[in-house]
């Protein structure tokens, strides 16, 4: 899987370190982790990289498109490899755990708005609340 993360990089143009291959490994193995836990993972195998040396990195590849970043209103910014395919998120409101939800119907930006108001629409980003199945039961139990 290195290979695959050099080849990534090297396609958008970025040098390949360490620390870059250690965060895409974290994300890989877990979407939608914030910053915090981003460092967590990736001091497990380097325990020297920095914090800055991890912003810096999440900001590259998200400004390089290889990760996008999501923040759903009132939480802190997660990160993801899934990018590209205008996916969108189910968010728990008791627990905060986030959930891929394809698109909702045909080809990207999922959903045609109801007035343009002239723009080129090229993506939608839909934020779907509820509660996930392990609160449900926890409240249901109580």
């Amino acid at each position: 899987m290195t290979a695959d993360f050099e080849t990534q990089l090297r396609a958008v143009s970025l040098r390949v370190t360490r620390p870059r291959l250690a965060v895409l490994a974290a994300l890989r193995d877990h979407p939608h982790v914030d910053t915090d836990t981003v460092i967590a993972l990736v001091r497990t195998d380097q325990p020297t990289v920095s914090h800055q040396a991890v912003y810096d990195v999440l900001r590259a590849l998200t400004d390089a498109g290889l990760v996008r970043r999501i923040q759903p209103a009132g939480a802190t910014a997660r990160y993801e490899m899934r990018v590209g395919d205008n996916h969108h998120h189910v968010v728990c409101r008791s627990c905060g755990a986030i959930a891929d939800v394809d698109c909702a119907v045909g080809d990207a930006p999922c959903l045609t708005a109801s007035d343009d108001h002239g723009f080129v629409v090229d993506e939608a980003e839909v934020v779907y609340w509820g509660t996930c199945p392990g609160c449900a039961t926890t409240r249901t139990a109580q």
